[in-house]
């Protein structure tokens, strides 16, 4: 296996950097994710109806793929399998504040549907026409050699050629950190 491309978005210092070289977005959460998704993306309009977890890994996504010659689209070899420590706690907390009054208990569907991590992951293979693997590991420590594992075992279907993998971590809609990159067989 080897490892192509690597992109990390971090929201508490701004710093966005692909395949080695820092791009300059000038600003941090939320406003950040926004930003690279304007300058970079700009043709997926559903971005504005995700959670910060799948925002945060769509634009990472989009900025490692856009590297990509050719970019690699409709496809049943490519998995994507991403991890992080604390699934979608953050979203979690979101939908647990509307159903929290019993006198003013109003469950949001759109929120809910967040409160599955391996929404992100399905989000990237939506927007790539991925039909392979889509995994999403919640590990309490940031182990790569278990992630590396998980990611070794994916090649042994006789499909997959090539995964998207990595962290996605998002504490809240302005605290965040993703490193991505590209696996192949």
């Amino acid at each position: 296996m080897k490892k192509t491309g690597h992109v990390l978005v971090a929201s508490a210092s701004g710093t966005v950097m692909l395949n080695g070289k820092t791009l300059e977005f000038g600003s941090r959460g939320s406003a950040l994710l926004v930003d690279i998704y304007r300058r970079c993306v700009g043709d997926y309009p559903k971005f504005f109806k995700m959670d910060p977890l799948s925002r945060l890994g769509f634009v990472a996504s989009e900025l490692l793929l856009g590297e990509e010659k050719p970019r690699k689209q409709d496809c049943e070899d490519r998995a994507v399998v991403l991890f992080n420590r604390s699934a979608s706690l953050a979203d979690d907390l979101l939908y647990q504040e509307t159903i929290q009054d019993p006198g003013n208990y109003y469950p949001s569907p759109a929120v809910f549907v967040y409160t599955l991590p391996n929404i992100v992951t399905g989000e990237i293979a939506i927007r790539n026409k991925y039909y392979g693997e889509t995994a999403f590991y919640v590990f309490e420590d940031n182990d790569e050699e278990a992630f590396m594992a998980i990611v070794e075992q994916l090649f042994q279907d006789g499909t997959t050629t090539s995964a998207i993998c990595g962290r996605v971590e998002c504490e809240d809609a302005e605290t965040f950190e993703a490193e991505l990159f590209i696996v192949e067989k």
